[in-house]
């Protein structure tokens, strides 16, 4: 104990012949709670944690260096103030309150009538006490157990705080290997599968057997989980890209637009190009159709007519416009004129 019996701890090594004492710790335990008070007033609380961790590393209770001589070259390696922590710590054989452990014990002590047994160090997380030996990965796992699944900051996902289960068997989520798209998502806790949000794209399903893209601009992402194919400098695609949400082969393919669409050949199925005189040449995803006697091939009618032909159909259809614009004209003339004869009539009374 110190300060005349106020602050007490067990011995560490339940021998008290020889090695350390309980004071030994509580000197310790107070030694941090100045530093703490000390780093937290120079604006660098996170020097705490430097310290307890670099403390419990160079100055173990094994190789006989548990004492202030090694605790005070780590506090001086951090750049700490040390005699604002000696001041901090005080005489600790005076027969007063030590102001810094009286605070913390007062934290630690309940509202209760039953008195409290209190240990330092102590910290309470998530309305829970935690006491004795702290290190900062405990102390980190108790802080980040406190987080909501997916809420969790990245410090809680780190390989020292947790394992992330989505490493193995994909932590049983759906996935899709040829996209690097995954339902996996790591927590605290474990894992969760969720279908994830990709560039924009939201897919949705269980997250473990199937997820599919449900908004618009799927097809930009693996394109739909959709055939899709370039040759001959051409690229076509079966994935739909608006309110059905689809996989369809488009025009001059067959298939089920998932896995293959194969090309239609309109020749020799007779679907195009079979009027006479027309030659057919079947491309990849369409075809060409040629006539003879350079005579001009009509797609949407599928036959063949003459240059000659079509410049005349050309010239009566100019022609046939020019007339039936005149006549028009013609005609509103016409009902202007009896517009204009009849209100005539009526303003002057002509008999």
């Amino acid at each position: 104990c110190i300060n005349h019996g106020r602050y007490c701890a067990p011995d560490p090594e339940q021998d008290f012949s020889k090695g350390y004492d309980g004071k030994d710790v509580v000197v310790q335990n107070l030694r941090q709670a100045c530093l703490f008070k000390v780093a937290n007033e120079s604006g660098k609380p996170w020097l705490w944690w430097d310290y307890v961790t670099d403390f419990a590393i160079r100055c173990p209770m094994k190789e006989k260096k548990y004492n202030k001589e090694c605790a005070d070259k780590v506090i001086q390696a951090l750049g700490v103030d040390l005699n604002k922590v000696d001041n901090c710590i005080g005489d600790t054989e005076a027969d007063v309150d030590n102001p810094v452990l009286k605070a913390e014990q007062d934290a630690q002590i309940g509202k209760g009538s039953r008195g409290d047994v209190t240990i330092l160090p102590t910290l309470v997380i998530n309305n829970r006490q935690y006491r004795g030996k702290l290190d900062r990965g405990a102390v980190l796992k108790a802080i980040c157990a406190g987080f909501q699944e997916t809420t969790e900051p990245a410090i809680c996902l780190t390989e020292d705080i947790q394992t992330n289960e989505c490493l193995e068997n994909n932590g049983g989520c759906w996935q899709d290997k040829s996209a690097n798209i995954t339902a996996c998502r790591d927590t605290f806790r474990g894992r969760v599968c969720e279908c994830p949000l990709v560039n924009g794209v939201k897919f949705s399903g269980d997250g473990y057997t199937h997820c599919e893209a449900s908004a618009a601009l799927r097809c930009e992402i693996n394109n739909g989980g959709c055939w899709r194919e370039t040759q001959e400098g051409r690229t076509y695609s079966a994935c739909i890209d608006d309110h059905s949400h689809g996989c369809k082969c488009p025009y001059g393919f067959r298939g089920d637009g998932v896995k293959s669409c194969e090309d239609v050949d309109e020749c020799k199925e007779k679907l195009a190009c079979q009027c006479p005189g027309c030659k057919c040449r079947n491309t990849w995803g369409s075809y060409e159709c040629s006539c003879s006697g350079g005579s001009l091939y009509m797609r949407e009618h599928d036959t063949c007519i003459s240059e000659y032909m079509f410049e005349a159909c050309r010239d009566s259809k100019n022609v046939k416009t020019e007339v039936s614009w005149g006549s028009v004209w013609v005609i509103i003339l016409g009902l202007v004129a009896a517009g204009a004869g009849g209100y005539a009539i009526y303003k002057y009374r002509i008999r």
